[in-house]
């Protein structure tokens, strides 16, 4: 990269700057759709399932944009270390955030088959798990923005607690079915409901393992404690 004071490395400054914050707002989009398709589950409101199953325009402009704000500081601007990382980390996201929208449909397609069925159960570990998933993936664009290695970390550790949920909510609604054959149909939409919503904290924890080697050149996929960093 040029000298740090001069008017290439200042317009490459607002061109990342730019682009993290469009990558926020893919974000605020992709959790704004994951909260309506439980919202419109729990409400029970076809209309609202079929708007956001029909609703992911947005995000997918938002991620092709990205993608080609991202390309071409790679490509024009040759950054090195950490400004690399960071754009690296900004595609890989940018996937993520596109991801989280494409599980929103998949949830809201699920629903509307389940609402064509009497409801199985009050529904009270769903809502919990997406209310976890969106702040796990709100955290994780947060640290991006911050470079928060602490907050980024804390997004990998409630992984266990939403899968904890997701293996409790499989195992009340296989009683279920099991009891009543008549709710098998409805209680394999809410599994795989569930399993969307797992899903998302993946991407969700994807992203905060992303953040930490953006910010120092440690990878932590597949690694337990006590890993050695990653040396660039």
């Amino acid at each position: 990269m040029p000298d740090s004071s001069g008017p290439v490395v200042r317009h490459f400054q607002q061109e990342l700057d730019e682009l993290k914050q469009r990558l926020l707002a893919m974000g605020g989009l992709a959790e704004e759709r994951v909260v309506a398709a439980v919202k419109a589950l729990v409400e029970r409101d076809p209309a609202a399932v079929r708007a956001v199953a029909e609703g992911d325009a947005p995000i997918n402009r938002l991620h092709l944009e990205i993608d080609t704000r991202a390309f071409t500081l790679l490509a024009l601007q040759q950054p090195m270390a950490v400004d690399l990382r960071a754009i690296v980390a900004a595609i890989k996201i940018n996937s993520d955030l596109e991801r989280v929208g494409d599980l929103a449909v998949n949830i809201a397609e699920a629903s509307a088959r389940y609402l064509l069925h009497p409801p199985v159960k009050p529904l009270i570990d769903l809502p919990r798990m997406a209310d976890l998933a969106q702040s796990m993936l709100r955290d994780a664009l947060d640290a991006f923005v911050r470079s928060d290695v602490t907050l980024a970390q804390a997004v990998l550790d409630r992984d266990d607690l939403l899968d904890f949920l997701k293996n409790q909510i499989f195992r009340e609604l296989l009683s279920y079915m099991l009891g009543i054959p008549s709710k098998i149909e409805p209680s394999l939409d809410l599994i795989l409901i569930s399993r969307h919503l797992e899903r998302i904290g993946d991407h969700a924890t994807n992203i905060a393992e992303d953040i930490i080697f953006m910010v120092s050149a440690r990878d932590v996929r597949h690694m337990g404690a006590g890993s050695p960093p990653f040396l660039p």
